[in-house]
């Protein structure tokens, strides 16, 4: 009798433990948001900024190539060959201060602000990633002065910007970055994506700190970059950002891209090979 009490209790508590440990290895590994588009638009293509300069630079934006220079489409069957990298000056000194759609930073971040305006005015390389061959980051390599290369497949986009040579990937099979991620961030961070209807929708995590919101502000390692991806019209695409920041920043800072697809034979890039400027310019 006590042993068939012993067997009925113990399937119970066995019963309750099968059905506790999904949900709270679930807890462990939650997937992301699912996608509610089972054939999604093909972003797949080569593209170059549409309007070159928009968006909120603190600074200045990347220049616009000028005509026949690295990162304009060429005309049909010409391919012009790019000037050579230079390191003649800092790629902004911010002498004119802060632009009024600049990010609005916090009293401390406003000070280092202050602090890397007054070296890039000196001359001086030290705030300056770009000169010094670095990857732009997140989210300022979206805007893509020397166009972008989108590979697409169904559990994964990446973008590969001409600009530094620049790279990121966008998971879409629902995983999550681990703590061993978050402990190691990376200029162009982590991102996860889902679509919604036609909309890819990208949350990047795990950015370092020794990177920009934009050309010069600088943010916290709690940075979160939120995006909204989508075609306007055929072979225009837009890409709508939201960066989030608590300690670096007032309010969230908004910036749009917005991009034309390229057709052949303009539909190529070019090795950015930054590093060989690296002999041109003062040490």
């Amino acid at each position: 009798m006590h042993r068939g009490l012993e067997s009925i209790l113990c399937s119970v508590a066995l019963s309750g433990l099968i059905s506790f440990a999904p949900a709270s290895l679930g807890a462990q590994g939650a997937a992301g948001p699912a996608n509610t588009n089972a054939n999604p638009p093909d972003f797949t293509g080569v593209y170059f900024p549409s309007q070159p300069g928009r968006g909120g630079a603190g600074g200045g934006a990347p220049a616009a190539p000028a005509a026949g220079q690295r990162g304009t489409p060429p005309a049909a069957g010409q391919r012009s060959a790019p000037p050579p990298p230079t390191r003649s000056a800092p790629t902004g000194d911010l002498s004119n201060g802060r632009a009024e759609n600049a990010p609005l930073l916090t009293p401390a971040y406003m000070a280092r602000w202050e602090i890397i305006r007054k070296s890039r005015m000196s001359g001086s390389y030290e705030y300056d990633p770009i000169a010094n061959c670095l990857p732009p980051g997140m989210p300022q390599m979206m805007s893509m002065a020397y166009g972008m290369e989108i590979m697409q497949s169904k559990d994964k986009i990446t973008f590969f910007s001409e600009w530094q040579d620049a790279l990121r990937r966008v998971y879409l099979d629902g995983r999550t970055p681990t703590q061993k991620i978050l402990n190691d961030p990376t200029y162009a961070g982590y991102s996860t994506g889902h679509w919604e209807g036609d909309t890819l929708v990208v949350e990047t995590v795990a950015l370092r700190e020794e990177s920009f919101i934009d050309n010069s502000s600088p943010h916290s390692d709690q940075m979160t970059v939120k995006e909204r991806m989508r075609f306007t019209a055929p072979g225009i695409l837009e890409d709508r950002i939201t960066v989030y920041d608590p300690k670096a920043l007032t309010k969230p800072w908004e910036t749009s891209h917005t991009y034309k697809k390229a057709d052949r034979p303009g539909d190529e890039l070019r090795e950015f090979a930054c590093a060989e400027g690296l002999g041109h310019g003062p040490k």
